[in-house]
């Protein structure tokens, strides 16, 4: 008989492992939304911008500034922008961890007791002339539940834990575009407010020029007072704008240091470098086709991965109109000290216990709250389809902003240039005429402002087109890629982590190999819903 009972025990214990592996998961599978994707980008019947095929992982050398490499540098090794980002990483590999431990016994305890009684003498159980006698009592036990995954529902939550964490890393990365966006566009501020400061104290010493020239004519009685004035007027007006370009100045130096994830400080050491040269973006961009976005921009991929994990949830919710089928027992032993027996027989036959077998629990009469739970969860997916195609139509538009402010701002600074040659043309001849009594001061005053603006917007359309340059470069979703071979958050932050809370092998220290990460994840890196538990 007792190799009968064990014989019976194996089998149920081999359909326990089998029978999830081998049940259907309810539930919908995901299929990628379909994108709203153009053939190609507008801006592409220009010869400035083509339509190849090129990578963009460090899409900033173009501009050949060694300043701007060194602070992308240290904007993607200190920025804590990232470093939050990373630490979601984290958060969503443990979740990942925690759904995978689910699918297999979810209860497993070990119990033990050491008791002293002494039964009462006064009550209707008690014998007649009962006198209180004492015993001790000892127990010990394992038991388990497993509920088997007979309905898809540990599995999909693995399938959609695994999605949320891939789509964790595409979040972490759209923030690393930005970021790198962020840097090159507040340095090319930086060093453009640094040539309208140039260019105002260029004009000052002009009407510096000028001032001189009106004070001695009308000391030598060829003008009168009011030309001082107004020389005077534009001169002061003119000087005025140097503080205003300096807070500017200031502000976007102190906006640069949170982006390199340091207090504001002064940057002069770093800045000195290529100091008032609005760094040039190369003549032609390489574009490719919008179809490229969908596997280069992280945010486009993050939206993806989004639903896919929001999809599993659907199978999640649908599991529960099922009756969820579980496989329960106990082993142990009990023994007292009462009517002759001993406590050490909790480890003898006599003293063994045990118990096992299937249950069953089913939701029955839930009056639609688990039917309408699908629904929601079938309505939030709908939500992020219908939010991934809107992401790759943002993509496509920015693309093309980005593309139409490089070009046209290109146009612009050919006619600016233009208007400040003949600007300065006209300052010259009206001075000389001012000089020779051939015409008033005014024609002066006009040219010597027509120039300061003529030349202050040759800087701000060359700013313009380095703008447009960066805004194609982040569109494009390039960048990402500087992550590679590293990990999501610093060695600090790592060994930090590690001081607090055994990590094991999701965070091992530094030197040792860290734990693989997809490129760009997509549904592709999507892995087996069962997998062994990570301990």
């Amino acid at each position: 008989m007792g190799s009968i009972r064990r014989g019976a025990a194996r089998r149920t214990l081999s359909a326990a492992l089998i029978l999830p592996l081998a049940a259907c998961a309810v539930g919908p599978d995901f299929i990628p939304p379909a994108a709203p994707i153009t053939d190609k980008f507008l801006g592409t019947k220009s010869r400035s911008i083509k339509s190849g095929h090129q990578d963009y992982h460090d899409w900033w050398k173009a501009f050949r500034d060694p300043t701007l490499n060194q602070l992308i540098q240290i904007a993607y090794n200190q920025n804590l922008t990232l470093l939050s980002a990373g630490t979601r990483v984290l958060q969503a590999r443990a979740a990942l961890g925690v759904a995978i431990g689910s699918f297999y016994p979810q209860v497993q305890q070990g119990t033990g007791s050491l008791i002293y009684t002494q039964p009462s003498a006064a009550t209707p159980a008690a014998l007649p002339n009962a006198t209180p006698t004492q015993f001790w009592t000892d127990s010990l036990a394992a038991q388990a539940a497993w509920e088997l995954d007979f309905w898809g529902k540990f599995r999909r939550g693995v399938e959609s834990a695994d999605g949320a964490y891939l789509a964790s890393i595409a979040s972490y990365d759209d923030v690393l575009v930005t970021l790198l966006g962020d840097v090159a566009a507040t340095y090319i501020g930086i060093r453009t407010t640094e040539q309208l400061i140039a260019i105002a104290r260029s004009n000052i010493s002009k009407q510096k020029q000028a001032l001189d020239i009106a004070q001695a004519k009308y000391k030598g009685g060829g003008s009168s007072e009011r030309d001082v004035f107004q020389a005077s007027n534009v001169l002061e007006q003119t000087q005025a704008t140097i503080p205003q370009l300096t807070i500017q100045l200031q502000q976007g130096q102190h906006a640069l240091c949170v982006l390199l994830g340091i207090p504001p400080v002064s940057l002069n050491a770093l800045l000195v470098r290529s100091r008032g040269r609005i760094p040039a973006p190369p003549s032609t961009i390489v574009v490719g086709i919008p179809a490229d976005l969908l596997r280069r921009r992280p945010d486009v991929r993050a939206a993806e991965l989004a639903a896919l994990a929001q999809n599993a949830q659907i199978g999640v919710a649908e599991t529960q109109l099922y009756p969820a089928i579980s496989i329960t027992g106990t082993f142990g032993g009990a023994a007292s000290t009462a009517n002759g027996h001993n406590l050490g027989q909790i480890v003898s036959s006599r003293g063994m216990t045990y118990a096992a077998g299937p249950s069953f629990q089913w939701n029955i009469l839930n009056y639609g709250q688990i039917t309408n739970n699908v629904r929601l969860q079938d309505a939030r997916l709908q939500q992020l389809l219908v939010d991934y195609q809107n992401t790759v139509l943002k993509a496509q538009q920015q693309v093309d902003d980005g593309i139409s402010a490089f070009l046209q701002s290109r146009i612009q600074v050919g006619y600016l240039r233009r208007s400040a040659d003949a600007a300065r043309g006209a300052l010259r001849i009206g001075t000389e005429q001012y000089e020779q009594g051939a015409t008033d001061f005014t024609t002066v005053l006009t040219a010597e402002q027509n120039l300061f603006q003529a030349e202050s917007n040759v800087a701000t359309a060359l700013a313009n087109v380095a703008f447009g340059a960066t805004a194609i470069y982040r569109a494009l979703g390039g960048g990402w890629q500087i992550r590679e071979d590293s990990y999501f958050v610093t060695a600090a932050t790592r060994d930090q982590m590690r001081a607090r809370t055994n990590w094991g092998e999701l965070l091992p220290p530094a030197g040792q190999p860290q734990p693989p990460a997809p490129g760009l994840p997509s549904p592709e890196d999507i892995g087996p819903t069962v997998r062994p538990p990570e301990w």
